[in-house]
C-alpha cells in the first residue's frame, strides 16, 4: 500500500500532483474512504467531522464515489459488510484529531491488519493525527492524561518553551499501526501549534527511535515500496535517532 501523510491535507498543487501520481489516475476516477474516527474524543468532535466532510481538503477533491468508514462500528458487524468496500477502494482518508485514540481503534477495528493486503496501488493519505498513527512509534502532548484507549503508551511530563511562556504537557509515546517506518510530526513551525515549534519538535523527535519528519501544512511525505519523498511549497526537517 501507498501513501501520502500530510499535516493539513491537500493544501497545494504539488501535494494535488503528488496524489495523483500515486493513485495512478485522476481523482475524479477514484473511489475513497473518508475515516473521521480520530476527531471525536474533542469537543464538538462530531461537528468537527461533518465541518471535515463538508467543506475541508480531502473530502471536497471531487472523488468518483466517497463514503465514511467509522472504525468504532467496525468491530459490531459482519466483516463481510466492510472488507470488501475497502479492498474495492483506491484512497482511505484518514482524518486528524487524537492519534492515540485513532491508533487503538485502527486495531481494534481490524483495519490495522488488513492495511498490508490491500491492493499495491491503494493510497493511504493521512492528516496530521491520521499520519502519525500510520507510524510505527509517534509522541503528541496532552493537557492531562488521554481517556478512550487501552493501546500502548508511556506518559513522561514535559515544558516546552514558547514566546508566550512555558507550556506544561504530558508527552505520550504511542504505539502505531507500522505501514511505515519513519517518524511524523505535523503542523511544524505553525503559529497555532506552538508546542510543534522547531525547537519543541526537536524534543517530541528525541523520543521516536527512528529518523521523524516534521512538517509544515504546505508538506506532505510520499512513500512507494518503502521508498520516501518529500513534496513541499514549505518547510520540513528531517531529525536522526
Amino acid at each position: 500500500m501507498r501513501a501520502l501523510l500530510t499535516s493539513s491535507g491537500v493544501k497545494n498543487a504539488s501535494i494535488n500532483d503528488a496524489l495523483v501520481d500515486l493513485l495512478g489516475k485522476p481523482i475524479d476516477q477514484a473511489n475513497a474512504l473518508f475515516i473521521p474516527t480520530a476527531i471525536y474524543p474533542f469537543p464538538g468532535g462530531p461537528a468537527m467531522a461533518w465541518h471535515a466532510l463538508s467543506g475541508q481538503a480531502l473530502p471536497q477533491l471531487g472523488w468518483k464515489s466517497l463514503g465514511i468508514l467509522e472504525l468504532t462500528a467496525l468491530p459490531h458487524i459482519e466483516e463481510d459488510a466492510w472488507v470488501p468496500t475497502v479492498r474495492d477502494a483506491d484512497a482511505l482518508l484518514v482524518w486528524g484529531g487524537d492519534p492515540l485514540f485513532l491508533a487503538n481503534w485502527l486495531r481494534r477495528s481490524g483495519l490495522a491488519a488488513l492495511l498490508p493486503t490491500l491492493r499495491p496501488e491503494a493510497v493511504y493519505v493521512g492528516v496530521s493525527a491520521g499520519s502519525m498513527a500510520a507510524t510505527t512509534t509517534f509522541v503528541e502532548t496532552y493537557p492531562e492524561p488521554p481517556r478512550g484507549t487501552d493501546g500502548p503508551f508511556e506518559t513522561a511530563p514535559v515544558v516546552f518553551e514558547t514566546p508566550e511562556g512555558d507550556l506544561d504537557r504530558l508527552l505520550v509515546t504511542g504505539q502505531g499501526v507500522g505501514l511505515v517506518d519513519f517518524g511524523f510530526i505535523p503542523h511544524f513551525a505553525h503559529p497555532h501549534h506552538l508546542d510543534a515549534s522547531p525547537a519543541n519538535a526537536e524534543r517530541w523527535a528525541a523520543h521516536i527511535p527512528a529518523p521523524t519528519y516534521a512538517i509544515d501544512d504546505e508538506t506532505a511525505i510520499k512513500v512507494v515500496d518503502g521508498a520516501v519523498e518529500v513534496v513541499s511549497e514549505g518547510q520540513w526537517r528531517l531529525f536522526k535517532p
